[in-house]
């Protein structure tokens, strides 16, 4: 009888309640600030956002190894695991991904009994946040119900190649700082008040379009955001420090759409150390003709 595990690490921003309620397993993502180390999940969020801004330097994540890449899926297959699907935040900005797909390569070299009784699936996520937590979530509640591996990866695939994320910074500072955003385009931005549209999509990061003004953020992005996604399909948001904005973004595109956003959770400390703890964000099923 087939063992399903799902892994992850912990850039996905699952809540801690679901992690434990489905048995998802959640590699912690270690953060430099100020030359100390933190794993991301032990602090909460609001905690990281403080430390960030008073930091001299830049904050940076640190990929997960191969080594705790290859632990993890030793323990995986003593407990009997026929399946790993593990879910990696984006290749584009992390090496997280190539290790755990060279971990996959040495464990199987190191681990020659499991050839044929374990299969591990590597997947680049191509995002960040909840924005590939959310399927790997809906995947773990699939498997609960009986799935084969086969069917919840290419459930997963499929967000991951019609699903677009939104996000716009409240400022640029964070982003310019980590490489995010070009240095000169985002001073050049502060300068004259815009804030960037981010889509991650197609494993691509490009700034979407640009608006003007702090006050304009919630609907500019709304427009947008309408204009790309599908009618009547699931939708996420995520958030920063500040819930007002994320609050208005719920009830107007509820409103909107016809029906509520499936999950609603503040950013972690390694999105943050990139793109900045002030953003709010929206990913939705864009339509296949756009």
């Amino acid at each position: 009888m087939a063992k399903i595990a799902i892994l992850t690490d912990s850039c996905c921003d699952l809540p801690k309640e679901v992690v434990a309620e489905l048995g998802i397993h959640v590699i912690p993502i270690e953060l430099k600030i100020n030359g100390k180390i933190y794993k991301d999940t032990e602090r909460s969020p609001e905690e990281f956002y403080r430390m960030m801004s008073i930091s001299e330097d830049t904050p940076r994540h640190i990929p997960v190894s191969e080594d705790t890449f290859v632990q993890y899926y030793s323990k995986l297959y003593k407990s009997g695991c026929t399946d790993i699907i593990c879910v990696s935040m984006s290749s584009l900005a992390s090496k997280t991904y190539d290790n755990a797909v060279s971990a996959n390569k040495r464990f199987f070299k190191e681990n020659n009994e499991a050839n044929g009784k374990l299969r591990i699936f590597n997947l680049d996520s191509r995002c960040y946040s909840l924005f590939y937590g959310y399927p790997v979530m809906k995947a773990a509640k699939k498997a609960l119900r009986g799935a084969s591996a086969d069917a919840l990866v290419a459930y997963i695939q499929d967000w991951f190649n019609v699903g677009g994320g939104y996000v716009v910074p409240y400022t640029l500072k964070f982003a310019r700082r980590s490489g995010s955003i070009d240095e000169t385009r985002a001073f050049a931005g502060e300068l004259l008040g815009m804030r960037p549209i981010i889509e991650f999509a197609d494993g691509n990061a490009i700034t979407a379009e640009k608006i003007r003004g702090v006050k304009n953020i919630v609907p500019k992005l709304l427009e947008h955001v309408e204009k790309k996604m599908t009618p009547q399909t699931p939708y996420v948001l995520v958030y920063g420090s500040e819930v007002a904005p994320i609050k208005e973004i719920e009830r107007e595109l509820t409103k909107h759409s016809g029906r509520k956003p499936e999950m609603i959770a503040r950013i972690g400390g390694v999105t943050a150390s990139s793109i900045g703890p002030d953003l709010v964000g929206i990913m939705i099923r864009r339509k296949t003709d756009v």
